[in-house]
């Protein structure tokens, strides 16, 4: 029996070896970019409910210091997904084992990038907003009721992208 576990083991690693790329340290058959890109995003969840309340609080530059982190940890995040994908790992071929490929897979990753790609544009417009119309050091003004608005939105949008992101990932690499 123990010749049968060791057998197994070694051709368990063997295949994950040979998957493109480096492999990600959650244990699936994702990337390391992958992987990364999943935990940054979740982690990223309540730093913003972090952000949300402490400008209640009336912590404005806090706030301001916060959502420019998030921005600049999500730009962060684009570019190694981007680096990995492109460059680095086949995606593809490690989602291929899931059995729910390419349909499920597919879209699933569809209704992600749909949350992803307007939680992009919102974000940029929210912050481009805020910077704009916001004094330096930020306090309330005629645009806050506007950039509530604009920025509930945007923050939604980024939960539902976690959310989508962590289906996505669940579907390509773990099912």
């Amino acid at each position: 029996m123990p010749a049968e576990i060791s057998e197994t083991t070694a051709s368990a690693a063997a295949g994950r070896t040979a998957l493109p790329g480096i492999d990600g340290f959650l244990g699936s058959r994702a990337s390391l970019g992958m992987d990364v890109v999943l935990v940054g995003l979740i982690a990223l969840l309540p730093v913003l409910a972090w952000s949300v309340a402490l400008v209640r609080r009336g912590r404005y530059a806090v706030h301001k210091r916060l959502q420019l982190f998030i921005v600049t940890a999500l730009a962060a995040a684009i570019l190694v997904f981007e680096i990995d994908v492109r460059l680095v790992s086949d995606w593809r071929l490690r989602a291929q084992s899931s059995p729910l490929w390419p349909t499920g897979v597919l879209v699933a990753l569809g209704i992600h990038l749909l949350f992803a790609v307007s939680t992009l544009v919102l974000l940029v417009w929210v912050l481009w907003e805020a910077l704009a119309r916001f004094p330096a050091d930020p306090a309330p003004g005629s645009h806050g009721p506007r950039h509530r608005r604009m920025a509930r939105l945007a923050a939604a949008d980024l939960v539902l992208t976690a959310v989508t992101g962590t289906i996505f990932y669940w579907l390509a690499f773990v099912a």
